[in-house]
């Protein structure tokens, strides 16, 4: 099957949008929301170059599926297993332990949110445990439909919301003392975090698979198979939209927080208490509930795609291993979701009492196995299974290298720094 040479048009592109709407979704959570702030509370603007090279770096393989989906009409999944049962196992065994500790990474900080935003004076984990099932109710009834619908107005709000606050933030001038010492960045906490920012932004690699089947959903919701450039219109929203927006929120980041003394707490419900309550400070009392939108809505987002996206990629990487299953249809999804959902709430109720910590190890996880994942969506778009006038050009292919050794390279300089110093 060849990839559809149509041009864009605007009913096209209208049937078309949604994947990377819900891309972005996943993506602006705790990568913008924690990361990038605290990227520029902690170094002000200095890191701009690190999250706009990490955005270059891991383009071809977020591209890579929609190329695959556009050209052949199937989930990039079905690549992997054309490829071997070695490309489908690994994708299922790594995704299997990052989903679990991303669940529970991003459920627990979007309840830590939910509880001081609505003053909940209960356990945390009957708060996250409360949130999960909210949204495991509205993925189970609504489907994709739902997910689709609710992602754009949210996102639409996120954007103007987040602008509007840098903005307010920029007109009122940095808070940095101006004798306040700046951190280093080349020693093993600023390694540390280097690797953290990248293993979380945009967002784990493992997540490209998302798109291509929320893709196959969105065009059985509007019974139109888009083009490849209708396709890579609606991913190119998404990706550099989300790359914006990360630059936004690391300069509130640095106009609010960097330089003040402020030191960022390992509770979540202190975390978000200080979060809210700085960026108000600088910008004005009156934007308090303002911030606290954005600052919520930034990580049920998150939370929604990624209890949909990790059940959904589970389920496929299982048919593909194991195709008799098919019989069961959705079931395969709905398991997936509840197990994920009781393995996170096990979790956040016996071993996260520090939330930084979590988000550290789970980040750190998905960086680490970023290098085997992009060089599995590099194989599958140069194989046999995808036409030879749909494969990357040879610009997006040298990018592809550069990429999977600029990840390598910066995990042998972590493992030094962290084992061998």
């Amino acid at each position: 099957m060849r990839m559809e040479k149509r041009t864009l048009n605007l009913k096209g592109i209208y049937k078309t949008i949604g994947p990377g709407i819900l891309y972005a979704g996943a993506a602006i959570g705790a990568s913008h929301l924690v990361l990038s702030t605290k990227a520029g509370a902690m170094y002000n603007f200095k890191l701009i170059w690190l999250i706009l090279l990490i955005h270059l770096f891991k383009y071809p393989f977020f591209e890579f599926s929609y190329r695959y989906t556009s050209s052949t009409g199937k989930s990039i999944l079905e690549g992997y297993k054309k490829l071997g049962n070695w490309a489908i196992l690994t994708f299922f065994i790594l995704s299997f332990f990052t989903a679990i500790v991303n669940f529970a990474a991003v459920i627990k900080i979007t309840s830590d949110l939910a509880a001081y935003l609505f003053h909940l004076n209960i356990e945390s984990s009957i708060t996250s445990m409360s949130l999960l099932g909210i949204i495991l109710l509205m993925l189970f009834v609504g489907r994709y439909a739902l997910l689709d619908k609710a992602m754009k107005i949210m996102i639409l709000v996120l954007g103007l919301l987040t602008i509007g606050a840098f903005f307010f933030a920029l007109n009122s001038g940095a808070q940095a003392q101006p004798d306040f010492p700046a951190p280093p960045l080349w020693d093993t906490a600023g390694l540390t975090f280097l690797i953290v920012l990248m293993g979380w932004m945009p967002t784990p690699i493992d997540a490209s698979i998302w798109p291509s089947l929320w893709a196959l959903e969105r065009q059985k919701q509007t019974n139109y198979r888009p083009s490849f450039k209708e396709s890579r219109f609606d991913f190119h929203l998404g990706y550099f939209g989300s790359a914006f927006l990360a630059i936004f929120f690391l300069g509130l980041g640095a106009l609010v927080m960097y330089g003040t003394g402020n030191e960022f707490s390992s509770s979540g419900l202190v975390f978000s208490q200080q979060l809210v309550l700085l960026y108000s400070g600088s910008i004005g009392s009156w934007s308090t509930q303002i911030i606290g939108v954005v600052v919520f809505i930034t990580m049920f987002s998150t939370a929604l795609t990624v209890i949909d996206g990790y059940p959904r990629s589970l389920e496929g990487s299982v048919l593909q291993i194991f195709p008799s299953l098919k019989k069961y249809g959705s079931k395969l999804y709905f398991l997936w979701a509840i197990f994920l959902s009781i393995a996170a709430s096990i979790i956040i109720a016996f071993f996260t009492k520090n939330m930084v910590a979590l988000l550290v190890f789970a980040t750190i996880l998905s960086f680490v196995t970023a290098p085997v994942f992009a060089f599995i969506n590099y194989k599958v778009v140069n194989s046999e299974s995808i036409p030879e006038d749909s494969k990357p050009p040879m610009w997006l292919k040298a990018l592809s290298w550069a990429g999977i050794c600029f990840l390598m390279i910066f995990i042998i300089v972590y493992i030094y720094y962290t084992f061998l110093t």
